[in-house]
C-alpha cells in the first residue's frame, strides 16, 4: 500500500447514520494497516432543516460540502451515501471505491408491524422522497402521504411518539387509580379491583428502547400511521431490532439508484488506487453504475420520481426501472437484462427506450411543476 504509514483523512456528514457508515469504511482500511481519521463536515442539507429535501437546490445538498474539502486539499477523500450523489461531478474527482452494497430495498415501518395492505383507508404515511410518495399513491391512492424530515432516528421517533405518549398517559392514569383503590382496600372498602397493567409506569419505561424513550419527549405535529425508510439505513443505524417493519416488494417499489451503497470520492492519485484496492466491490460497482447511467441519461435528477435497480444474475444485470408522475397516477416502466460486459452502453439503450415510451414527458412535466427542484435525499 503506497499510503501505508500516513494518515488518511476522510470527510463524512455528522449524522449518526453517516458516522456509522463511515466507521465501516474506516475499519476496512485499518484492517489493511492504514491510519484513518474521520472528519465531520456540515452540509447544506444538514443546515437547512425546514425545507423538504427535494427543494434544497441543485442535486448534491449532502455531497458538495464534503467534496469541496477534498478539492481544496483540506481532506484526502469523502464518504457518501451513493443515492445522494449527483450524476455529474468535478473532473478532478473520481469515485475511488464503492464498497459492497447493503440491501437496496425500502421498508414500511409501523408501530405494530402492519403491511401496506393492512393500513386503514386514508392512513397517513410519512416520507419526503418524491419517488416513495409516487409509489405509495400508485399502490394506494387513498393514502395521505405527508412530509417527513430528519435522520433515521428522528423519523422513527416521530412515528412512535403518539402511541407511546398515549400509552404512558393511560398507564399513569391506571396507576393513580390502582393507588386509590389500594388505599380504599386498606380502609376496609372495595377489594375486587383488577389492575389494567401488570407493571408500574417506571418498570414499563425502564424496558423501553432508547429510541422509544426519546420519542416520549418529542412534540407531536403529525400522527403517522406508517413511514417508509431504506432498509440499509434502518439496519446500519441499529434500529432494526427496535422497530416493526415489513419489506416493500422491490418489483413494485423499485429503489432509488444507488440506494444501500456507499461511495468514496478522492482526487485521482495513488491514494485513490489504494482505496479502490481495499474497498471496491466489483459487483456493486457494475450494478450501481448501470443504475446511475440510466438516471443520468433520463436526466430526471430528483424532479421526476424514479426508481432504478440493477442486480447481477450470471452474465447479465437484471434492471427494473420506474418513472412516475408526481401524483403517482402515471407510470412508465421497463424490466431488462443487460450484458455485464457492456453494461454502460446497454443501460443507455434502456434509457432511450424509456424516453420513447413517455418517460421524457413525465420528467418534463415534473420540471414544469417544480422548476426549482433539482436535488434530493431520501
Amino acid at each position: 500500500m503506497t499510503t501505508r504509514g500516513t494518515k488518511v483523512r476522510l470527510a463524512t456528514r455528522g449524522s449518526d447514520l453517516a458516522l456509522r457508515q463511515a466507521s465501516e469504511v474506516k475499519a476496512a482500511l485499518e484492517d489493511r494497516r492504514l491510519e484513518v481519521e474521520l472528519v465531520e463536515v456540515e452540509t447544506t442539507g444538514d443546515e437547512i432543516q425546514d425545507e423538504l429535501i427535494h427543494r434544497l437546490g441543485k442535486t448534491g445538498a449532502f455531497v458538495r460540502s464534503l467534496d469541496e474539502k477534498v478539492l481544496s486539499g483540506d481532506l484526502d477523500g469523502a464518504i457518501h451515501s451513493m443515492k445522494d450523489m449527483p450524476t455529474e461531478h468535478p473532473d478532478e474527482l473520481i469515485v475511488a471505491a464503492i464498497p459492497e452494497r447493503a440491501s437496496a430495498n425500502d421498508v414500511l415501518v409501523t408501530p405494530d408491524g402492519k403491511s401496506l395492505d393492512d393500513l386503514p383507508e386514508g392512513a397517513v404515511v410519512g416520507t419526503s422522497s418524491l419517488r416513495r410518495k409516487a409509489q405509495l399513491l400508485n399502490a394506494r391512492p387513498d393514502l395521505n402521504v405527508e412530509p417527513l424530515r430528519g435522520n433515521v432516528d428522528t423519523r422513527a421517533e416521530k412515528l412512535l411518539a403518539p402511541a407511546l405518549q398515549a400509552e404512558h398517559e393511560a398507564r399513569t392514569e391506571a396507576e393513580k387509580e390502582r393507588k386509590a383503590k389500594t388505599n380504599e382496600a386498606r380502609k376496609g372498602h372495595k377489594r375486587d379491583y383488577e389492575p389494567e397493567f401488570d407493571r408500574t409506569v417506571e418498570e414499563w419505561f425502564n424496558d423501553l428502547a432508547e429510541v422509544e424513550r426519546r420519542a416520549m419527549e418529542r412534540e407531536v405535529e403529525t400522527e403517522y400511521d406508517a413511514i417508509v425508510l431504506a432498509q440499509a439505513g434502518l439496519e446500519r443505524s441499529g434500529l432494526a431490532h427496535h422497530l416493526e417493519y415489513v419489506e416493500l416488494p422491490a418489483g413494485k417499489f423499485v429503489p432509488a439508484p444507488g440506494q444501500g451503497a456507499l461511495a468514496v470520492t478522492s482526487l485521482d492519485s495513488e491514494l485513490a488506487r489504494d482505496l479502490h484496492t481495499v474497498l471496491d466491490h466489483p459487483r456493486t460497482r457494475v450494478e450501481t453504475t448501470t443504475e446511475r447511467t440510466i438516471l443520468a441519461e433520463l436526466g430526471g435528477g430528483c424532479v421526476a420520481p424514479m426508481g432504478v435497480h440493477g442486480l447481477i444474475q450470471g452474465e447479465h444485470v437484471h434492471v427494473d426501472v420506474q418513472v412516475f408522475s408526481q401524483d403517482g397516477t402515471e407510470k412508465i416502466e421497463a424490466t431488462r437484462d443487460v450484458p455485464v460486459e457492456n453494461h454502460v452502453a446497454a443501460a443507455k439503450e434502456v434509457a432511450a427506450e424509456l424516453r420513447e415510451k413517455g418517460a421524457a414527458e413525465l420528467i418534463e412535466a415534473a420540471q414544469r411543476d417544480d422548476p426549482e427542484t433539482e436535488g434530493k435525499r431520501e
